[in-house]
C-alpha cells in the first residue's frame, strides 16, 4: 500500500508541474494576462452642425500653380451671401498645397467654417492662428486655403466621365 501512495503523490506532481508550467509559457509569452487593462472606449468625436454665418471676413488663398481659383471661390462665396469688401482673394506663399482647407481661430467658429466649407463645395476644417490678421484679436476671419484637388491634375474624374 505504501508503493501506491508514492506513486500517487508522484503522479499528482507531475501534473501540477506540467499545467504551472503550461501557463508559465503562456503568461511570458503574452498570450495571457493575469491583470488585463480594460479596453479603451473611442469617444465619437461630436458632429459640428454647419453654419452660414456672414459676419465673419474671408481671407480666400490659391496655394495651386493653376491661376484664377481664388477669384473663383471669391465669387462663389459672395454669390452665397457675404459682402464682397468682407471677402479677399490671393494668393499663396506655394503652390503645392495637397487639400483645401478652411481655417478658423475659436472652436466657437467651427460651425462657421464647416458652413463655409459646404459653401465651396466641401473641403477640410482645421483649427489654427497661422492665418489670422494680427489687428483681429476676436478671430473673425475664416481662411479657405486651396488646394491641388480643386485643379484639373488633382481632380479625381467622377464614375460617369
Amino acid at each position: 500500500m505504501h508503493g501506491w501512495v508514492v506513486l500517487l503523490w508522484a503522479a499528482l506532481a507531475t501534473v501540477v508541474l506540467v499545467v504551472v508550467g503550461i501557463f508559465g509559457t503562456l503568461l511570458v509569452s503574452g498570450r495571457i494576462e493575469l491583470f488585463p487593462q480594460p479596453a479603451p472606449t473611442a469617444t465619437p468625436a461630436p458632429e459640428v452642425t454647419p453654419v452660414v454665418d456672414t459676419s465673419y471676413g474671408v481671407l480666400i488663398l490659391n496655394a495651386t500653380p493653376e491661376v484664377g481659383l481664388a477669384t473663383q471661390t471669391k465669387d462663389v462665396v459672395v454669390a452665397a451671401g457675404w459682402s464682397a469688401d468682407s471677402v479677399l482673394a490671393g494668393e499663396a506663399g506655394s503652390d503645392d498645397f495637397p487639400q483645401t482647407t478652411v481655417y478658423y481661430l475659436d472652436p466657437a467658429d467651427e460651425s462657421a467654417a464647416a458652413g463655409l466649407a459646404g459653401v465651396i463645395g466641401g473641403a477640410l476644417i482645421e483649427q489654427s492662428d497661422v492665418y489670422q490678421p494680427a489687428g483681429d484679436p476676436d478671430g473673425t476671419q475664416l481662411t479657405i486655403v486651396i488646394g491641388l484637388d480643386r485643379t484639373e491634375a488633382g481632380a479625381t474624374p467622377s464614375p460617369t466621365e
